[in-house]
């Protein structure tokens, strides 16, 4: 049986971070809003299947460093093993107390959430019919008004609105002509297992792979990482993707650089022997884990036959085509996450879905600057960056006395107590329209908790702060945010307890 829906100002097509982001903000802004989603609960990746789960596994790891490093402070502590069992619930529980928690905050918000698969969109043509009609499918859909509370309303319902915001997200990118299956896993899968692998391959070098490297080599996996450039993040600047390199390696983690995986050949209970060559040398090489996780990165999820029949204009790469705030080529259609060209991260899908928005209530907001989106890496050490690389910033006509300035992290105290190496650059220079006062612009971390410091980094970048203003900023003594006060003011060329 089919169901017409009422008519809503905004129906939004993704319930991640992207969508849901919208769907608050528009509510907030006084606009119907109708969030349409397949999965069973709200979230999207990040909530259910990405950032969130790996973060708590990640803290529990945290956990195994801190004790094996009791002794080195006097404290005699080890650690016994690992209850699978309670770090699965503990994992579970993190994912169940936001999930409700977005359902709860979305129906206060008077979102009206329905859980079903979109199958068509279509533009209206009737006078009665304004802007767009979703059809869509479950068994049943279901409409969700208060939050936990389903309404059924069978397995069709027809959903109207006169703007559309699709937010359909991304998904694991398999191994060119290598597809997932048996020990050749991806990211969700591999957040999905209840118990650390003994050995483990992993193919990347980006975030995930590097987070899913550390976590397990701390847990005790033994950890081959196969890496195609010279060092990890090799799109970074080149410091703080040395000095991650080095650290990783340091832990434990054995990288394998330049090599390029040719096959991996897996079978039920048989691992992976995963089949690659390497730059300058000839011949295959193999090695072998209970499992390999492919970490390549992710594909926009557009393929479906309802998206590509409006005439949406998508590019080769299949991301959606759109304005610095979202618009599409079609009317009152907007993209949004990881659908559109730019850094795929949770927190630009924040920022992206206020603007959409806001542009909607015309509320004349800013469009997204992806230049000022900070990057994050949770390995152990943390790896975070915003702005601009030297390399970039010198290759743009518009900046003029473009400079690096690289602080000692192993002059900070905190640092030394710490037990981990790092590295910290400010890259600054002046804008030719604006000469003779110089800005910040990029900062490169790699420290513990380098996933906080990043934030104060991003508003001196984002928000154009002259150096010398920047620099004046005091910091508490003593803690990690001190590095970043201390680089300030040698970039500033008045150093203090560094020379």
């Amino acid at each position: 049986m089919e169901q017409h829906v009422k008519q809503f100002d905004i129906a939004i097509v993704g319930a991640g971070p992207g969508g849901y982001s919208t769907a608050l903000r528009a509510a907030e802004l006084g606009r119907s809003v109708a969030l349409i989603e397949r999965d069973a609960t709200l979230g999207g990746t990040c909530l259910n299947r990405g950032c969130i789960p790996s973060k708590a596994l990640i803290t529990a790891t945290h956990t195994i460093d801190t004790v094996r490093r009791a002794a080195e402070l006097g404290v005699n502590a080890s650690v016994d093993g690992i209850d699978f069992g309670r770090l699965r619930d503990y994992r579970l529980h993190i994912i169940d107390t936001m999930t409700k928690g977005l359902a709860g905050l979305l129906a206060h918000r008077g979102v009206t959430v329905f859980h079903g698969e979109v199958t068509g969109l279509h533009q209206g043509t009737s006078s009665t019919t304004a802007g767009y009609t979703f059809d869509v499918t479950d068994s049943p859909v279901e409409r969700y008004v208060r939050a936990g509370v389903p309404e059924p309303l069978g397995d069709t319902a027809t959903i109207t609105a006169t703007h559309v915001v699709i937010a359909t997200g991304s998904r694991p990118r398999p191994l060119p002509g290598i597809p997932f299956g048996n020990a050749l896993i991806d990211s969700t899968h591999a957040l999905a297992i209840d118990e650390f692998p003994a050995s483990a391959v992993i193919i990347g070098s980006g975030a995930v792979a590097l987070e899913f490297a550390s976590m397990w080599q701390t847990a005790g996996t033994d950890v081959t990482l196969l890496i195609r450039k010279d060092r990890v993040l090799s799109g970074w600047d080149r410091r703080a993707a040395v000095t991650l390199t080095r650290e990783l390696k340091r832990h434990g983690v054995t990288i394998v650089t330049h090599s390029h995986v040719t096959h991996v050949d897996t079978g039920v209970n048989l691992g992976a022997t995963v089949h690659y060559t390497r730059d300058g040398e000839d011949g295959e090489h193999t090695v072998w884990g209970q499992i390999a996780l492919a970490a390549i990165g992710r594909d926009p999820i557009t393929d479906a036959d309802w998206l590509t029949a409006t005439g949406l204009r998508i590019n080769a790469d299949g991301m959606v085509a759109t304005d610095p705030y979202g618009r599409t080529n079609l009317p009152h259609v907007w993209a949004i996450g990881d659908i559109t060209e730019g850094p795929a991260l949770a927190h630009r899908a924040f920022e992206q879905g206020i603007t959409v928005a806001e542009a909607i209530a015309d509320a004349d907001p800013r469009p997204v600057d992806d230049a000022t989106v900070p990057q994050v890496v949770f390995s152990s050490p943390e790896a975070a960056s915003v702005g601009l690389t030297l390399d970039q910033a010198q290759l743009r006509d518009d900046l003029v006395n473009v400079s690096e300035t690289v602080y000692p992290m192993l002059g900070n105290a905190r640092m030394l107590m710490s037990g981990s190496a790092g590295s910290l650059s400010i890259v600054a220079g002046e804008y030719a329209a604006d000469p003779d006062v110089p800005v910040v612009l990029g900062v490169h971390i790699v420290s513990p908790m380098a996933s906080d410091l990043i934030a104060e980094a991003e508003q001196i970048v984002g928000n154009h702060v002259p150096l010398h203003d920047a620099a004046r900023l005091i910091h508490p003594h003593p803690t990690f945010s001190e590095t970043l006060g201390e680089a300030l003011l040698k970039a500033d060329g008045r150093p203090l307890n560094t020379r």
